[in-house]
This record gives C-alpha cells, sequence and structure tokens, in this order.
C-alpha cells in the first residue's frame, strides 16, 4: 500500500463556485497546495478576479465570474469552463445564500432566492457539467461535492426557513446523485461545515469569542479544517465515501 499520493490533486481540474472569498476560497486555496489546476466563480467579477490574482501565488488560478442561480447563467459558466479545459475533475457545488426573516413575515422572496441557490443550482450545474466529469473519469474516479451546512441537520435558534430547508434538501440530493452517478465513475459527497468565519457566517467571523463558548472543540473552524476535509474528498483518499456528508463542526451537532 502506497499511501503518498492519497490526498494529492496533481494534474486534476477543479471548479469551485462561489469561490471568491469564505468557504470557497479556503477549498480552491487547499486545492491548489495539493496541485490541482484552480477555476474559481462568483458573482461579482471584481471580487473573483482579485481573488483568483492573489491565490495565483500558490499555483494555476483562473476568475469565471458569473451567476449561477439561474439556468442560463449556470450554463454560460460551463461554456466559459470549457474555453480552458476539455474536462473536469473535481466539481465544488459552494455558491450559496442565506434569508433570516420572522415566520409571520418570511418573504417568497426570500425563499426562492436562497433555495434556487442552494438546491437547484447544484442539481443543474452538476448536471450540465455531467458530461466533462464523465470525460475525466478514466484511469480515477471524477468528484462533485456539494456544500451543505450543519443547519440542514440540526435546528438553530434563528429563523433562516429556507436556508436551513435547502441545505437538508441538498444533503438528501447529494445521497440521490450518488446513486446515479456511481455508475459514471463520479463520486458525489457533502460537507456540512459548522462556524467558519465568512461573510455568510459574520456571527462567527466579527464575534468568534462568543461562538467558540458553544463549540466542544473550542474554537471557530480554521481555513485549513475546511480544506482538509475538501482535499480528502477531492482525492484518491475519498473516493469509497459516496452520497455521504462530513461533518465539519467542531461537534457543534452533538451538542445542540
Amino acid at each position: 500500500m502506497d499511501t503518498t499520493q492519497l490526498f494529492s490533486l496533481k494534474g486534476r481540474s477543479a471548479l469551485i463556485t462561489g469561490g471568491s472569498r469564505g468557504i470557497g476560497r479556503m477549498i480552491a486555496e487547499g486545492f491548489l497546495a495539493q496541485g490541482a489546476r484552480v477555476y474559481i466563480s462568483a458573482r461579482k467579477a471584481a471580487a473573483c478576479d482579485q481573488t483568483a490574482k492573489e491565490l495565483s501565488t500558490f499555483g494555476h488560478c483562473v476568475s469565471l465570474p458569473a451567476d449561477v442561480s439561474t439556468l442560463e447563467g449556470a450554463q454560460a459558466l460551463v461554456d466559459a469552463y470549457a474555453k480552458h479545459e476539455d474536462s473536469l475533475d473535481i466539481l465544488v457545488n459552494n455558491a450559496g445564500a442565506a434569508w433570516g426573516a420572522p415566520y409571520d413575515e418570511f418573504p417568497e422572496s426570500g425563499w426562492d432566492k436562497v433555495v434556487d441557490l442552494n438546491l437547484k443550482t447544484p442539481f443543474f450545474l452538476t448536471q450540465a457539467l455531467t458530461p466533462m466529469l464523465r470525460k475525466a473519469a478514466t484511469d480515477h474516479l471524477a468528484k462533485v461535492i456539494n456544500i451543505a451546512s450543519i443547519d440542514g441537520i440540526s435546528v438553530n435558534p434563528q429563523e433562516t426557513y429556507s436556508y436551513a430547508a435547502s441545505k437538508a434538501g441538498l444533503i438528501q440530493l447529494t445521497r440521490r446523485m450518488a446513486l446515479r452517478l456511481a455508475q459514471d465513475r463520479i463520486v458525489v459527497s457533502a460537507i456540512a461545515p459548522g462556524a467558519f468565519a465568512s461573510d455568510m457566517n459574520k456571527l462567527a467571523r466579527d464575534h468568534g469569542d462568543e461562538v467558540k463558548e458553544r463549540i466542544p472543540a473550542g474554537r471557530i473552524g480554521l481555513p485549513e479544517d475546511m480544506a482538509g476535509a475538501a482535499i480528502y474528498l477531492a482525492s484518491r483518499a475519498g473516493d469509497y465515501v459516496m452520497g455521504s456528508t462530513l461533518v465539519v463542526d467542531g461537534g457543534v451537532t452533538h451538542a445542540r
């Protein structure tokens, strides 16, 4: 048994949505460190371009700005990626949104925006990229990693109805897609992050000392924690993890 290359991504291509900041950027930097060619997408072109420029110091990183919240935007990203690569080894469905409002006031717009981006987009973007994933799955397996959330597993006090529902749905969608795509040598799995400092999780970002008091590990997540989980699933090391969701939360879901 040779374990020296278990976590290597050398020579592989990766596309990460929502890759300009937060968890997406953490994963992008980790993949670059392991030798992957990384393409990041985000809705805001300037931010996406700037992050790609910064990450290029670690390896091959290209900015592909796109709004993947619509099928047209998702297809535009596929077309943009196809100008650089003819196959895709790793897809990370990370782009997401959240919305909080009291139950009696929760708006349809807050439902549609979140559910479309968090649940519909991962399915249809993966569907559109499946031919390229199949093409990559020759001497190794292609990978799809969906970024869910612990809020899709256990309930927190915040009134984020569409977010919790969409992330729970994404975890079940991961199971269903994994069964279908396994026959194409495409492995589908998911990560459910807990508290990581990001623009989406401003509480962990701005009040880390308070948040960590509720985390058994005694701290919020670090970039290395997220990168390590994603590298594991994306590499040979995670080939036998199909349809599962890896919880990376410092023990919070067990403490709730």
